[in-house]
C-alpha cells in the first residue's frame, strides 16, 4: 500500500473514531443524574437563582428541548468547537478558554515539562544502555524509578518545602505575582523571567514525575538492539561509538518511544490536574477541578472532547512518522 494511500484509509478511520468519541461523549454526560440539578447549584451569583432566571437558563442551555434535538446541537457545538456556555460563569467556553490565559498556561507548563523529559529520558536511556551494569546505570535507573512512583502531589510538597519555604529562591504557586497587570505585546519579552521564575517548581515536578518512564524504556529497546549483528558489523567498520548508537541503535529502537512521546505530546491539552492544584497554576487541569467541583457539565464535556481528540490525532502523527523513520515498516 502506498504512502497516498494508507493515509487515506487512516484519515477514514480517524474521521469516524472522532465522530464515535463525540457520540460516547455526550452519552457519558446523558446518562449522568442531576444535570438540571447541577446547572440550578453552579450559578455564582444568587441573583440569577430565582425560578424565572432559572428556567431563562434551561432554555438557553437548550435542556428543555427533545433529546434528539439536545444531540444534534451538541455535535454541531463540538463540530464547530462553539462548546456552549459555562454553568459556573455563565461566559463562552471556547473564548474563556483563550482569553483567560489558561490554554497559555497549560501549553507552557505542559509543553515544556514534556519537552525536557523525553530529551532527558531518550539521552540517559541511550546511554544507561550503552553503559550497562556500571554506576551511571545503575544510579539513573533507581533514580527513574523512584522519581516515577513517587505521587506527583508529594514531589510538588517537598520542592515547595525545600526551595520556597527553606530557602525561598522560587515562589510556592500561581503563574504570575499578585496585582501582576498583563503588559502590552511590544513589551512581552519583559514578562519572560517572572514566567520563568513561577513555571520552574511545576515544570520541575512534571519533568522528574516523567522523564523515568522514557528512561527505561528508551533503554530496554536500546539493549535489544545492542545485541544485533549489525551494530556488530558496524563497530567492526571502524565507525565512530555515536554515530552506531544514534543513527543504527536509536533509530532502529524508536518506534516504541515515537508512540510514547507522541501519547505525551497528545495529553498536553489534558492539564496536570494536581500538579495545577498543588502549585495554584490557573491553567487548563485547575478549571477541570474546579468545574468536577462545582459541576460544570458543558467545561468538562468540552474538555473530554478535546482531551479524546488530541490523542486520536497524536496516534495518527505516530503512525505516519513509523514509515519515516523506519523503512521496514509498510503501510498495510
Amino acid at each position: 500500500m502506498s504512502l497516498r494511500s494508507f493515509l487515506l484509509k487512516r484519515l477514514v478511520y480517524t474521521i469516524i473514531l472522532v465522530f464515535f468519541v463525540i457520540v460516547v461523549n455526550w452519552l457519558i454526560f446523558e446518562a449522568m443524574p442531576g444535570l438540571q440539578a447541577g446547572l440550578y447549584a453552579s450559578l455564582a451569583n444568587p441573583r440569577r437563582t430565582s425560578d424565572a432566571n432559572y428556567q431563562a437558563l434551561v432554555q438557553q442551555y437548550g435542556l428543555d428541548k427533545p433529546v434528539w434535538e439536545q444531540f444534534l446541537l451538541y455535535v454541531k457545538q463540538t463540530v464547530t468547537f462553539q462548546f456552549g456556555y459555562s454553568y459556573t460563569s455563565g461566559q463562552s467556553i471556547s473564548s474563556e478558554l483563550i482569553t483567560s490565559g489558561r490554554l497559555y498556561n497549560t501549553l507552557l507548563l505542559l509543553g515544556s515539562s514534556t519537552i525536557l523529559a523525553i530529551v532527558i529520558g531518550i539521552l540517559l536511556g541511550i546511554v544507561s544502555a550503552r553503559r550497562r551494569g556500571s554506576f551511571f546505570d545503575t544510579f539513573w535507573v533507581t533514580g527513574s524509578l523512584t522519581s516515577f512512583s513517587l505521587p506527583v502531589f508529594f514531589m510538588g510538597i517537598v520542592l515547595i518545602l525545600i526551595f520556597s519555604v527553606t530557602f525561598q529562591v522560587f515562589p510556592p504557586g500561581g503563574t504570575v505575582p499578585i496585582g501582576y497587570s498583563q503588559p502590552p505585546i511590544p513589551s512581552l519579552l519583559a514578562q519572560i523571567p517572572t514566567r520563568l521564575w513561577y513555571l520552574f517548581l511545576p515544570s520541575l515536578t512534571l519533568t522528574l514525575f516523567s522523564y523515568g518512564g522514557l528512561l527505561l524504556l528508551t533503554r530496554a529497546t536500546m539493549l535489544e538492539v545492542l545485541s544485533e549483528d549489525y551494530i556488530t558489523t558496524a563497530r567492526a567498520k571502524g565507525l565512530p561509538e555515536r554515530t552506531v548508537l544514534l543513527r543504527h541503535a536509536f533509530k532502529n529502537a524508536s518506534l516504541p518511544v515515537i508512540t510514547s512521546s507522541a501519547l505525551a505530546f497528545g495529553s498536553i491539552l489534558s492539564g496536570a490536574i494536581i500538579t495545577e492544584t498543588v502549585f495554584n497554576w490557573q491553567g487548563i487541569g485547575l478549571w477541570l477541578f474546579s468545574a468536577v467541583g462545582t459541576k460544570d457539565f458543558p467545561v468538562l464535556q468540552a474538555m473530554f472532547y478535546i482531551i479524546a481528540l488530541c490523542v486520536i490525532i497524536a496516534n495518527f502523527i505516530s503512525d505516519v512518522l513509523y514509515g519515516v523513520v523506519d523503512p521496514r515498516i509498510r503501510y498495510e
